[in-house]
């Protein structure tokens, strides 16, 4: 009763299915793709510390103003540190969450 692969089972529908996942992967590499790319700033402290990150979270430039060094408060700028760090991330966090296609079920 019609369970071949050519039969009525659905043998049109899987290559359709088939086709939209590939269309839906290759979609997924090409958002992977510009987002690795994109160049991510994040400025703390009134610009006293700035970190640059691209997408695929390579750290590429981070810029420490002379006035924030000072011997006596080594704390303070590691905390600037941190904060514009974590800051970046969850700046890219939230634009792979935007810009990549999701698979409903996965991820």
């Amino acid at each position: 009763m019609g369970y071949g692969f050519g039969g009525g089972f659905g043998g049109g529908n899987m290559q359709q299915l088939m086709r939209q996942a590939q269309k839906m992967q290759q979609d997924m590499q090409r958002a992977r793709a510009e987002l690795d790319e994109r160049e991510f700033v994040s400025s703390v402290g009134g610009g006293m510390v700035e970190i640059k990150m691209l997408g695929n979270k390579t750290l590429k430039e981070i810029k420490i103003k002379p006035d924030c060094v000072d011997p006596d408060d080594v704390e303070m700028l590691e905390d600037l540190i941190v904060s514009a760090f974590n800051d970046v991330m969850a700046k890219i966090d939230i634009a792979e969450k935007e810009s990549i296609p999701q698979i409903p079920g996965m991820m």
